[in-house]
């Protein structure tokens, strides 16, 4: 991997963490590279940083650096080009009668009991990975997703005014960058995960911007595959996106 080169971030640094537990891979260690100073990175700098592959977890700007691997891909989806597919249609009108208000970023009790729920739910016995806290800490909460140096939003989905579902999206220079999303697990016929990012690519549509940054895609990691299925799906390989 190649440091950033752009001229917006020559006045960045860049650091690479020790290594921790890969939170996708098992048995596998990862590292990032990190940029700093915090107050530095704002949107525009965001922006260039995006484009070369890094992630925003609060006000933490990273990507990948890993000496051995290369599994995590980042990718983003081609919004000019997008088609549905016949299941994410019907997951798309299964849900239409959700909700949607966007606000600015912000703690809520009520957010955060849905997401302390979703982690114990889906991440119980997971290992902390450096984008994701801890599953019950509400300071690692809101340092992972209620902080914010670029242009943000928090999105509710309600459904008969109850909350079923919370995004965190971040707006660049030319798309969306999904952050985060949580939901409601207990009903296991509901296809939130699918609807929100059909959502959130008809969204950027809505604000003529051509690009949905979906993070990382790890070819052996399951929770990944879902990503392969919003195509066409750009990898950025090389420092190119291909």
């Amino acid at each position: 991997m190649t440091l950033p080169n752009e001229a917006r971030l020559q006045k960045l640094q860049f650091y690479v963490t020790t290594a921790y537990s890969c939170g996708y891979l098992p048995n596998k260690l990862a590292q990032s590279l990190v940029a700093s100073p915090q107050h530095l990175i704002n949107a525009p700098v965001y922006n260039g940083l995006i484009q070369q592959g890094f992630r925003r977890s609060g006000m933490y700007a990273y990507r990948p650096h890993c000496e051995q691997c290369t599994a995590c891909v980042s990718v983003r989806v081609r919004l000019h080009d997008f088609i549905a597919s016949r299941s994410q249609k019907r997951a798309y009108k299964q849900h239409q009668n959700l909700t949607t208000t966007i606000m600015p970023v912000a703690f809520t009790d009520e957010h955060y009991a849905l997401y302390a729920a979703y982690q114990r739910a889906r991440h119980l016995d997971e290992k902390s990975h450096v984008a994701k806290p801890e599953a019950d800490d509400a300071e690692q909460y809101r340092n992972f997703l209620c902080q914010t140096n670029v242009e943000s939003v928090m999105v509710e989905f309600r459904e008969n005014g109850q909350l079923k579902m919370v995004s965190v999206i971040d707006v660049v220079e030319d798309g969306v960058s999904a952050v985060y999303t949580f939901y409601d697990t207990e009903n296991t016929k509901a296809s939130f995960g699918t609807y929100n990012v059909l959502w959130q690519i008809e969204w950027a549509k809505r604000l003529n911007l051509p690009f949905l940054y979906l993070g990382y895609w790890i070819k052996d990691s399951q929770k990944m595959e879902y990503k392969q299925n919003f195509k066409p799906l750009e990898k950025l390989i090389d420092g190119e996106w291909q």
